[in-house]
């Protein structure tokens, strides 16, 4: 059950992303690598909020150690995995089969 939370969780929080990754180059068009590189940022910038909570003098009870160089290996290896990733094909990007 909780792992199931987590990735419904997961799959929330990486919907929400994306979508405001897309609205925002829709509203202020930029080159996609300087919006990914303000995303990234913004990543840095909430690991470091949630280390923050999460240290010497913890105020969250979820058992998390902050390991900075650690950290940032699998937050790496996660894009690594990401870019050699083969996107799933969509329903919608599938050519017809036949007629209804």
């Amino acid at each position: 059950m909780r792992a199931e939370a987590e990735a419904r969780a997961q799959a929330a929080l990486g919907h929400a992303l994306t979508l405001a990754f897309w609205q925002a180059l829709e509203r202020c068009p930029m080159a996609p690598m300087m919006a990914l590189e303000a995303a990234a940022r913004a990543v840095g910038d909430l690991y470091r909020q949630a280390a923050s909570l999460h240290g010497d003098d913890p105020h969250c009870a979820c058992g998390w150690q902050p390991d900075p160089e650690d950290d940032l290996l699998r937050l790496e290896a996660m894009l690594a995995a990401a870019l050699a990733e083969t996107p799933a094909q969509t329903l919608a990007a599938m050519p017809a089969a036949g007629t209804a």
